[in-house]
């Protein structure tokens, strides 16, 4: 791998000043820095280096000790689990399709430089940058890996990870398909590796009091839960075609998804807005994700998984209900996802994105994504709980005989960005065999949940689940959305 030293930050400022190549795009797309396009004219790799002022880090912990992290994918979330991560463990490789998010990574640029403060000052100056996440995982001496890519790469790069014998901790959703789910448990198990899912409210004190109390028997049976109608994926438009930027590898952000001519609106995720909406790029796409059923929804869906105590199964059968007036059901979600689309898009209209869902679990436990979107509600025999991000509550609080403990609390305290917690417990796993909080099983049966909800949407009609096979009940259809297929070189490796 040829690797450039640039040297002082100065002397890369003054490199990027000297470049005036900008990409030439519409008004409608914000302009990339010279920063993120000189980067691309450098090689698919690049060392920076450059002196940093000591802010007096810890050294409580000898640097031979701490574990070798790389990280894949240093977009926003990428750079929070930078900063999240406990002082044990260092970030010695960074990789992303595009070199501008590493380079930003890098240094200390806002708003992001008081998030990555102790990286800045401890280990950002040895930490090697890649683009290609399979040449960091080939070339790096690293202990784990922590993957933040967009969703669609997430199980490439932890079965490559796990095959080289590294431990993961792997944001959720654990796939974009049940099939890779599937895949990566299995990995999990064969190779005997440590994978943490990012659904990090397992970690949170008020979700692990209220889902041990639910799954207890604190309401009694519990015969409905309602959620939130989280919205699913859209088709991939066909854009009118812009310049690659340079320090983009467009095939590479493709992956195991069709190549398609490039575009900004099918990446650029949470940088800019369109019609007033807060753009989220490729999270918009089915290709590359279940949009907010697999996002914000999957944390909701596993805290319903763990209370109900189905960490090992799902529903057995599902259904929509195909309103007219999806426009109605999309008011709520207008600053997170554009409007139901008035034209077809590849010949389909993405009103079905919106429809109400139904799930049942052979017990009887009724699941219902309602239009309201309320809170997370339990209802049970004794009463009703409901549950959000660090939050439970019961209409009755003489049903609870205990108290969360406040001081488990008081770590969850502050954006939605905190994760230190979760990632604690997952070097603790590493290193000392402390049971996960979020184990793959339980993150790809969350995720089937999620990848189940889009299927019946996309379908249309009532579905019947066997989730011990895994399969759809004679429904070839259905079963034929359990899998995808990949482009040539970009096969599972199992």
């Amino acid at each position: 791998m040829q690797s450039l030293n640039l040297g002082t930050l100065a002397q890369v400022n003054q490199a990027l000043a000297m470049h005036d190549n900008l990409m030439n795009e519409q008004s409608t797309t914000p302009r990339l820095s010279r920063r993120q396009t000189i980067l691309g004219g450098f090689g698919t790799a690049l060392a920076l280096a450059w002196p940093l002022r000591a802010f007096g880090a810890s050294k409580s912990i000898r640097e031979a000790d701490r574990l070798r992290v790389g990280l894949g994918g240093a977009g926003i979330r990428g750079r929070y689990l930078i900063g999240n991560l406990p002082a044990e463990a260092k970030i010695t490789a960074i990789c992303d399709a595009h070199l501008g998010h590493v380079q930003d990574t890098l240094s200390a640029k806002k708003p992001f430089s008081e998030v990555l403060t102790d990286f800045h000052q401890r280990d950002a100056a040895d930490c090697t940058a890649y683009q290609d996440y399979r040449r960091m995982l080939d070339e790096e001496s690293l202990d784990a890996v922590i993957i933040a890519t967009p969703d669609h790469h997430h199980a490439m790069v932890a079965l490559l990870a796990l095959a080289r014998g590294l431990d993961v901790y792997l944001e959720k959703p654990v796939s974009v398909t049940i099939e890779e789910g599937r895949a990566l448990s299995d990995a999990v198990e064969r190779t005997g590796r440590v994978l943490q899912v990012g659904s990090q409210q397992r970690s949170m004190e008020m979700n692990r009091f209220g889902c041990e109390f639910i799954r207890n028997g604190g309401l009694g049976r519990i015969h409905r839960v309602e959620i939130s109608n989280y919205p699913g994926p859209m088709p991939c438009p066909d854009y009118r075609p812009e310049r690659v930027p340079q320090a983009m590898n467009w095939d590479l952000f493709c992956g195991p998804t069709p190549l398609r001519p490039y575009h900004r609106r099918l990446w650029s995720k949470d940088q800019f807005k369109v019609h007033g909406v807060n753009w989220r790029g490729w999270d918009l796409w089915r290709d590359f994700s279940g949009h907010l059923v697999t996002n914000w929804g999957a944390h909701s869906f596993d805290m319903i998984q763990w209370a109900l105590g189905k960490d090992d199964t799902g529903p057995v059968k599902l259904t929509c209900d195909p309103v007219e007036n999806s426009e109605q059901l999309a008011a709520d979600w207008l600053k997170k996802t554009p409007p139901p689309s008035r034209s077809p898009i590849q010949g389909r209209d993405d009103h079905r994105r919106y429809f109400p869902v139904d799930m049942q679990y052979a017990d009887g436990t009724v699941v219902s994504l309602t239009p309201d979107n309320g809170p997370m509600r339990f209802i049970g025999e004794k009463g009703v709980a409901e549950m959000g991000r660090n939050k439970f509550s019961v209409d009755q609080p003489e049903l609870l005989t205990s108290k969360p403990d406040r001081s488990a609390m008081a770590l969850w305290k502050g954006a939605g960005h905190v994760a230190r917690p979760h990632l604690q417990n997952w070097l603790d796993a590493i290193r000392h065999g402390t049971p996960l909080a979020a184990p793959i099983e339980a993150g790809h049966r969350t995720a089937t949940v999620c990848h189940l909800i889009n299927i019946v949407r996309e379908l249309e009609h009532p579905l019947e689940w066997d989730p011990i096979e895994e399969r759809f009940l004679s429904d070839e259809a259905a079963n034929a959305l359990i899998r995808r297929e990949r482009r040539p070189g970009w096969e599972l490796p199992v």
